[in-house]
Order: C-alpha cells, then sequence, then structure tokens
C-alpha cells in the first residue's frame, strides 16, 4: 500500500468510523432522554460485557485475516488467500455460537454481578448478536487484505443506522406503552441484532459480484483447517486482546463500579441510575477517539508490509505521521471536551449531574487515543502478544485503581482511574515501540499543538465557568456549544498557522482548502 493509498484508506474509514460512532455514541443521548438514566445504567452495565464477548471472537478475524492476506500477496502465494479465507469463516461461526452459548448459560450469574436481575433480559437478547457478527467480520478483513476499505467503512455505518434507528423507535414505543425500564432495555437491544444481519447482507452481496470473489474448486480438508486455524488463532489471539483495550475498561467498569458503589452503601436500586449517569462520558469519549480507530485498520497491514520488506525507515516514518496526526486531532478534542463540559452535559442530558466526573473522563480521551494508535503499531510490528500483555496488566491495574479510587472520590474516582491507566498505558506502549523501532516520541510541534489546545480550551471555556449555566435552559446550552465550538476551530486552526505547526504541504492535503489552493497554482 503507497502512502496515498494509506491516507485515502484512512480518509474513508475516518470518514465512516465517524459517522458509524457518532451514531454508536449519540444514540446514548436520545435514548437517555427517551427511556431515562435508569434504562441507559442497564444499558451501559450490559454492553461492555456483549462487547468483550463479540470483540473476542470477532475483532481479532478483520485485522488477523488482511495481515494474513497481506503477506500472502507480498508473498505471491495466492493459492492460501482461499485456505485462509474458509478457515476463518469456519472459526467465525464456532467463536459465535461458544460466545452466545456462555452468555446464555450464565446469564443470571453474570446479571447478578451487575445491577442485578434487570440486567439479564437485555444481556440474552444483545447475546444474540454474537451469532451473526462474527461471520460478518471475516468478510470485513478479507476486503481489508486486499487494501479495499469501502466495504467495511460501508457495512460499518449500515449496521449502525438501523442498529441506532430500531433502538430509538423500540424504546420510544416501550416507553410510550408504559413497559418496565427492564423490558425496555431489553427490547432496545434487538436493535444490535438486526443491524449486524443488515451489514452480514451487504457484505456478502458485495463479495459475490466482487472480482475478488474466490473461485477455485481445489479441495478444502481438515489438515488445511488445522493447519489455518493454528496461524490464525496465533495472530488474532493477541490482536483480539490488543482491539479490546476500551471494552475490556468499561467491561471492568461494569463489576468495578458498581462492586464500589454497593460497598459504598448505594442501594442496588440506585446503582443502575448512578452507573446511567457515568454512561454520559462514554458517548463523548467514543465520538472523541474515531480518529485513532479509524486508523489502526489500514495501518496494521501496512506496517507488516513494510517490515517484511525490511524497511525500517518506512516503518519510522509511518509511525511518526501518524502519531502527528493523532496529536493534531485528539489534544484540540480533548481540551474542547473538557472545557465544554458543563454545556455540553445540559444539551445533551438535559442536566449538570456528574459533570465533574465527565470533565475528568473527556480530557482522558486523547490518552485514550494515543493508547488505541500505540496498541495497533505493535500489532503491525508482529508484536501483539506483548500487546496482548500489556492490556492485561493494565486491565489488572484498572481493576484495583478502580476499587481503591472509587473509595475516594465515590464515581469521580472511576474517571480518575480511567485517565490514570491510560496515561501509564501509553507510557509503556510508546517504550516497547521505541525499542524495536526508534522514532521520535514528541518534537517542537507537538508541544505546539498541546499548547494551542489549551489556549483554545481557555478561551471557549472560561466564559461557561464565569457564567450562570444552571440556570440555562437546553436551548441556550446548544447556541453557547456552537458559537464555542465554531469559535474553537478557529482559534486552533489559526493558532496552528502562526506558530507554523501547519506547513502549506498539510494545507495541500486538506479536504476543501487542498482543492483551492492546488487550483491556485
Amino acid at each position: 500500500m503507497s502512502q496515498s493509498t494509506f491516507v485515502k484508506s484512512t480518509m474513508i474509514l475516518t470518514i465512516a468510523t465517524l459517522l458509524s460512532k457518532v451514531l454508536g455514541s449519540i444514540f446514548r443521548i436520545p435514548l437517555q432522554n427517551i427511556a431515562g438514566d435508569e434504562v441507559l445504567g442497564i444499558f451501559s452495565l450490559v454492553y461492555p460485557v456483549y462487547m468483550v464477548a463479540l470483540i473476542l471472537s470477532v475483532a481479532g478475524l478483520p485485522l488477523a485475516i488482511s495481515k494474513l492476506i497481506a503477506e500472502a500477496r507480498t508473498k505471491g502465494n495466492s493459492s492460501s488467500i482461499r485456505e485462509i479465507y474458509i478457515t476463518a469463516s469456519i472459526l467465525a461461526v464456532l467463536f459465535g455460537l461458544t460466545s452466545f452459548l456462555f452468555i446464555f448459560s450464565f446469564s443470571s450469574e453474570i446479571a447478578n454481578m451487575l445491577g442485578g436481575p434487570s440486567t439479564r433480559l437485555a444481556l440474552v437478547v444483545v447475546a444474540g448478536t454474537l451469532l451473526v457478527a462474527p461471520y460478518m467480520a471475516v468478510y470485513r478483513g478479507f476486503f481489508q487484505g486486499y487494501e479495499d476499505m469501502r466495504p467495511t467503512a460501508i457495512s460499518q455505518v449500515v449496521e449502525q443506522l438501523i442498529r441506532v434507528g430500531l433502538i430509538l423507535l423500540i424504546a420510544y414505543y416501550l416507553v410510550s406503552n408504559g413497559y418496565s425500564d427492564e423490558i425496555v432495555a431489553g427490547g432496545v437491544m434487538i436493535g444490535s441484532v438486526v443491524g449486524a444481519l443488515a451489514s452480514l447482507l451487504y457484505l456478502r452481496v458485495k463479495y459475490n459480484r466482487s472480482s475478488l470473489r474466490l473461485n477455485s474448486k481445489e479441495k478444502y480438508s481438515f489438515k488445511l483447517f488445522n493447519k489455518w486455524s493454528k496461524t490464525i488463532l496465533k495472530v488474532s489471539i493477541p490482536i483480539a486482546i490488543g482491539s479490546i483495550t476500551m471494552a475490556l475498561f468499561n467491561f471492568v467498569d461494569s463489576f468495578t463500579v458498581s462492586y464500589g458503589l454497593k460497598a459504598a452503601g448505594v442501594a442496588l436500586g440506585d446503582v443502575n441510575y448512578l452507573y446511567g449517569i457515568y454512561g454520559r462520558g462514554l458517548s463523548l469519549v467514543q465520538i472523541a477517539t474515531v480518529f485513532a480507530t479509524s486508523i489502526v485498520l489500514p495501518l496494521v497491514p501496512l506496517i507488516t508490509t513494510k517490515l517484511a520488506s525490511k524497511d525500517t525507515a518506512g516503518t519510522r516514518a509511518i509511525i511518526e505521521k501518524t502519531h502527528r496526526m493523532t496529536h493534531l486531532i485528539s489534544w484540540p478534542a480533548a481540551f474542547g471536551l473538557l472545557a465544554l463540559t458543563l454545556p455540553l452535559n445540559l444539551a445533551l442530558f438535559t442536566d449538570l449531574e456528574g459533570s465533574s466526573m465527565l470533565a475528568i473522563i473527556n480530557f482522558s480521551s486523547v490518552f485514550t487515543s494515543l493508547a488505541l494508535l500505540g496498541t495497533g503499531i505493535l500489532q503491525g510490528m508482529n508484536l501483539a502478544r506483548t500487546g496482548a500483555f500489556i492490556i492485561v496488566g493494565s486491565v489488572i491495574l484498572k481493576t484495583f485503581s478502580n476499587i481503591y479510587f472509587i473509595q475516594l472520590f465515590g464515581l469521580d474516582g472511576a474517571a480518575l482511574s480511567t485517565l490514570f491507566v491510560y496515561i501509564i498505558l501509553v507510557i509503556v506502549n510508546t517504550i516497547v515501540i521505541a525499542k524495536h523501532i526508534t522514532f521520535t516520541i514528541a518534537n517542537t510541534a507537538t508541544f505546539k499543538m498541546i499548547f494551542s489546545s489549551l489556549i483554545m480550551g481557555l478561551v471557549i471555556g472560561i466564559p461557561s465557568l464565569l457564567l450562570d449555566v444552571s440556570s440555562w435552559s437546553r436551548l441556550q446550552a446548544i447556541g453557547y456549544l456552537i458559537i464555542a465550538i465554531a469559535a474553537g476551530a478557529a482559534i486552533y486552526f489559526i493558532l496552528l498557522l502562526t506558530l507554523k505547526v501547519l506547513t502549506k504541504n498539510d494545507l495541500k492535503n486538506l479536504p476543501v482548502v487542498g482543492k483551492f489552493l492546488n487550483k491556485k497554482q
């Protein structure tokens, strides 16, 4: 994959993943508005458990398949591609069925460890997605192995559009008809199952019509399955653990935050409500980390290809470029979210409950993005197993730090724990990467980006601290956000130009400005 193709692939996935993430995160806002914090709390408690099972069943497959197909194409070994595809399909079905049966069989026990019996129905319903999603992931990985990111991008958007639309429609219908919070939370999970089915249908049709469709009549044997399943699992399991970072931390939160709140004397009925407040922060962080999430998919096979051809300089250039792009976007997003916490909370969730917790979570988004990027780089460098060990260590640290910080600071403690663990994760990832490929971790331009983001955050954030936001209407908060976001973007862009962080070449690569500048030449 050339540098231009990489940038194009990243842009395609960034746009699609942005739409997908925005849909997948922002729906929590109308869901909370329609059904309340109790239903959002049940959703936020259950969903990480499902996501861990889903990612362990799915996430390793697309990246593993794309990585193995990229290697096979580099070596000119086309016969292996069909074997990889068939083996991955069989594994996907087995993974999905096993995960579903596990959650279904132990749903009562899992529910009791979460928010109580009221979470069981939602857990069982959403687990049905596991029967579909792993097979869907095989097609995504297949196309990614051929450097075609469009099917993955489109299928993500299709899945989320249908999923989110159904969630809101079902929530509105069930609430209007007076159903209990438990029934509402279980009903909305149907959207996830139908969304995954729609995505699978699109990918299957795309594959059947594609010139890449495998038509070989060579026999496939158990011997080939045994051979390739070991290879795929060896690659996919560490990748799955590496890909599970955010979901696994949310999974830990589902158990330890609820445990910590119960230990602190919070009534069982209030745990779901308080976790709904905590779930507000998850929506915004997912949107803020969309770039880092989308850049990992094309990054892994690209780094793998560069290292396979022993292009150390090219690998270093890719690592430095992706870090620069992530710093450029993630720091202003983090400082902007931090500065606008109060009006955001009021505009999106109708009140200022949990604002201090939300502020900490918002700022942690920059370290979340850098952690995701670092894990992706390790996967591309064939250090997925090392990355997996780092994630496991981080999960253990998160478990104990959650319990400790929640005892000291209540709900804010969970947010502080998240910030603390992601900072540690970024540091460890960076050290490991630098030991294998020496690269510039931070330079003057990086500090200028941070400085520009800080100034921007102060300018748009201080007015909301001086004004009485609690007396604002929701419409006033939205109006302030529109003005502040526009002003913040302008301030950040002007500071980058003034401090000469953005070069003429950078401007030419921007979607709208670039076309204008190229026409002038």
